[in-house]
């Protein structure tokens, strides 16, 4: 299955239909990313399957996504049917056998195995904004969110985190807008709804604590493979924007955490997108860029990205020019459309003289595939008209019985199936509310008029010179003034002191003072943030 650094793919045939040669993938350019595409039930799953055992017995972890439940299969052990021993015949694999692979299985939902969170503060404004499919201006608030509670110091951890620091800012849009830029509070307002259809989607069920840790996608059995990391997205597939954000999500986690390596002999994890095209599907320009940013320095992590899809256009030719291995499957072309797939797909290969690439696409049979790889100094190969090898483990899907028996046994058991809630904004900043509705806060000694006159122009020269202008985000001279009590009024009927405060500016005033050794460190920097947005732990 691996020869000397190489992964072995299938046999290529003469235009006799007789055996070419073996066809391999070198594990060196393992990293350099690669496509498979063809329209429905031509193969691609199994080739998806077969490119995942070939990686895992070369030592390398994988992580795919299980979209239809087929996948599941590679946990055990495979069957000898007979038109798996015929392909394996056909192709002179005299090595074929049956194997299972070591697997772990995850779940958004934790269904189907264990639970994968991610945090609010480390999805970042980007990627939630592409989630909520949020206009312009709503992801404008959503970054100034973000920088408020990095900058002040509220952990966003959950769905009703930000659902609290967005009605803080609905409350003091104005005071914001001075600081930050034109914060309105219908965008405010349209924000909230789109987390409400969010924790309706189960969208909650994502974010939280404990958050994935990236290692334990990372691999390696006792016996020297690399285990498989397979998401069960079969039921995240109704929520398609869901399923394509948390892997975009997961990738720039990659990115982000992962040293440089430069180009090892193998990749440290090979990571397969299944159903690529829900990714670029109506994703705006600005994400598209950092998505192909990330496609093309990823590479120097030791990272491999595989793209699956049904057709090559679903593919933006910036990132599709990343992609050095190829795998293609068959494809129609009944429509101008599925012709001009077919048209592209030819030309992206190395033409090969024995045929027309254009024309074998659409004569491929199932199991049957295009394939070109990188090999030499990093060139791509010569297309050939390749079979396929049978998988060694089973083609279909697990039991019921068989995945809770494998999630029980699973090297994470127990690390992230119970959901860990602790303190964040919402918890802070509701208590600080609470106290303040009850006339918990204390209040300070009153301040002689006198006093209050003559630190008015130090507060605004203090501002001047970068102080928060925000309200609840002031040092504590500054607080002492805004908390001062309202005084009575004169006998003239006029006013002499501020008014009384809402409920949400008390608590965060409040909360701001019980953090603000924290605050003052932080001020004039923010929590650092990668290339999509997400944070950098």
């Amino acid at each position: 299955m691996t020869e000397a650094g190489k992964l072995f793919i299938g046999g290529s045939r003469n235009p006799d239909d007789t055996l070419k040669k073996p066809e391999f993938l070198s594990l060196k350019f393992g990293n350099r990313h690669g496509l498979v595409t063809g329209a429905t039930g031509t193969g691609k799953t199994v080739t998806l399957q077969v490119l995942a055992e070939g990686f895992s017995e070369a030592g390398v972890p994988v992580f795919c996504s299980d979209i239809k439940g087929d996948l599941s299969g590679i946990a055990a052990m495979g069957e000898p049917k007979d038109f798996l021993l015929k392909r394996a015949e056909q192709i002179q694999f005299a090595e074929y056998d049956n194997a299972a692979y070591p697997t772990i299985f995850w779940d958004l939902y934790g269904e189907k195995g264990h639970r994968v969170r991610s945090t609010i503060a480390e999805m970042g404004p980007l990627l939630l904004a592409r989630l909520m499919d949020a206009t312009e201006a709503q992801e404008g608030v959503l970054n100034i969110a973000f920088k408020i509670a990095d900058e002040g110091g509220l952990p966003l951890l959950d769905l009703k985190d930000l659902q609290a620091l967005l009605a803080y800012m609905g409350e003091h849009a104005g005071e914001i807008s001075q600081r930050y830029g034109f914060v309105s509070k219908a965008s405010v307002g349209s924000l909230q709804r789109g987390l409400l259809v969010l924790e309706q989607q189960g969208a909650e069920h994502f974010f939280g604590e404990p958050a994935l840790k990236i290692t334990d996608i990372m691999r390696t059995s006792t016996d020297g493979r690399g285990v498989i990391s397979v998401l069960a997205a079969d039921r995240l597939m109704m929520n398609p924007r869901l399923y394509a954000t948390f892997l975009l999500w997961l990738l720039s986690e990659l990115f982000e955490e992962l040293p440089e390596v430069g180009d090892p002999e193998k990749p440290r994890l090979v990571f397969f997108f299944d159903e690529a095209h829900l990714l670029f599907s109506e994703a705006p320009k600005v994400l598209l860029e950092r998505v192909e940013q990330v496609v093309r320095l990823i590479r120097s992590k030791g990272v491999g990205v595989y793209f699956i899809t049904q057709n090559p256009l679903d593919v933006p030719e910036t990132v599709l020019a990343q992609l050095g291995n190829r795998v293609q499957h068959a494809l129609r072309a009944y429509t101008p459309r599925e012709q001009k797939a077919v048209k592209t797909a030819a030309d992206t290969f190395r033409p090969n003289p024995d045929f027309k690439t254009d024309e074998a696409i659409t004569l491929l049979g199932t199991g049957e595939a295009l394939v070109s790889t990188l090999e030499g100094k990093g060139a791509p190969s010569m297309v050939e008209r390749t079979l396929i090898r049978p998988p060694s483990a089973r083609i279909g899907p697990l039991t019921d019985d068989e995945r809770r028996k494998l999630i029980a046994a699973s090297p994470v058991a127990g690390q992230y199936d119970k959901d860990i809630d602790r303190e964040s904004a919402f918890e802070i900043l509701m208590a600080r509310a609470e106290k303040a509705a009850k006339g918990a806060v204390p209040k300070r000694a009153e301040v002689a008029p006198e006093a209050h006159e003559e630190a008015e122009p130090t507060r605004k020269t203090d501002s001047a010179a970068g102080r928060w202008s925000l309200p609840g985000f002031g040092d504590a001279a500054d607080e002492a003034l805004r908390e001062e009590p309202p005084k009575k009024r004169s006998s003239a009927g006029k006013s002499s002191g501020y008014q009384r405060e809402t409920v949400i500016e008390a608590a965060m005033k409040s909360a701001a003072r019980s953090v603000a050794t924290s605050v003052a460190n932080q001020l004039g920097r923010a929590l650092v943030r990668g290339i999509l947005g997400s944070l950098k732990r």
